[in-house]
């Protein structure tokens, strides 16, 4: 039997795009909680907290998208053609949430709430579309033979505007637990009470969004609610409202890692569900992995590259966070 090159190609991919709403997802997340927070000192202080770190986030989503245009050069053609607009507002977002990043410890006094605005808008509008981008790729495309046959709003849906709301409170509770980790104080604190409501909120959103998703799509339906699959899947939906409650009462404790940790763990737990739902389609609902896939000698030649620049990327983010680790206090640096 020979190596299955889509296969690994789809969990590179996969990793490279979970890894970005991990590390990107509490960064963004940082952004959309500024409107929460008017103290100058606790909003340096938020922004302290990824500094050395941010902007190696993007990393993982230029992997992922140079992956797909390598591996499956059809569904990158047809992803981005679909997903032009919603790609291009998520792009200038994320430009302008990093130009307002750098400038407003720049700015004087006069023009730092401009740039405390823009750092939050870009985080909103980047984290937004991102939601969309999700949401229409969940409805699927049209596709006749390599090309996309759809309309340039296909995207725009009740569906893929809800989850981008959803992405929203997602990433805002990966931001706030990440604060609890590394701040200290009344911060840290206003972070607890933020984090209780959102949990409750993202455990709704991603109740409906479940419950839409296989209404409105038979395949997803017979996917999770046929036998036997139903007793294999079931666990799914059940460590999500497990996980919840243990985040609930972790925000009651004394823990300052354990929120976060189980913050990722809900996001895992949805990135999963998504994948359950989708497999094995790269375009939704048709097109597989298999038969988007680029020629064997193209994904050979590709893969050696990946193989050796991915070891690199993990050990220079695991020595960045390893270096700017502990609790960052108001005024000063790290601890």
């Amino acid at each position: 039997m020979g190596i299955d090159l889509p296969l690994i190609w789809i969990a590179i991919i996969g990793f490279g795009l979970m890894m970005y709403v991990i590390m990107d997802g509490f960064d963004l997340g940082i952004g959309i909680l500024f409107p929460f927070i008017r103290d100058r000192d606790d909003r340096d202080t938020m922004v302290n907290t990824v500094a050395p770190v941010w902007d190696g986030n993007e990393t993982w989503l230029v992997l992922g998208g140079a992956g797909l245009l390598a591996a499956f050069p059809l569904a990158y053609s047809v992803l981005l053609s679909a997903l032009y607009l919603p790609i291009l507002f998520m792009l200038a977002g994320l430009i302008w949430r990093g130009v307002a990043f750098e400038f407003r410890f720049k700015a004087d006094e006069h023009h730092r709430w401009f740039w405390d605005h823009a750092f939050a808008w870009g985080s909103y509008i980047a984290t937004f579309f991102q939601g969309v981008a999700l949401g229409a790729y969940i409805n699927g495309f049209h596709v006749d033979g390599p090309s996309y046959q759809g309309g340039a709003l296909d995207w725009l849906t009740p569906f893929s505007l809800f989850t981008g709301v959803s992405l929203i409170v997602a990433y805002g509770l990966l931001g706030a637990t990440w604060l609890i980790y590394k701040t200290e104080g009344e911060l840290q604190q206003r972070m607890r009470a933020l984090s209780q409501p959102a949990t409750l909120v993202l455990l709704a959103v991603t109740g409906v969004v479940s419950l839409w998703t296989p209404l409105v799509h038979a395949d997803v339906a017979r996917r999770w609610f046929t036998l036997p699959n139903l007793y294999f899947l079931a666990p799914v939906p059940i460590l999500v409202v497990a996980t919840s409650v243990l985040l609930l009462k972790a925000l009651r404790s004394t823990s300052d890692l354990l929120p976060f940790l189980l913050s990722l763990l809900l996001l895992f737990l949805g990135y999963s569900g998504l994948l359950i739902s989708l497999w094995p389609h790269i375009i939704p609902p048709s097109v597989t992995i298999w038969e988007a896939a680029a020629p064997p000698q193209s994904m050979g030649f590709a893969l050696v590259g990946a193989l050796f620049i991915i070891p690199i990327i993990l050990v220079y983010t695991t020595w960045s966070y390893y270096v700017f680790r502990g609790k960052v206090r108001t005024g000063e640096g790290y601890h």
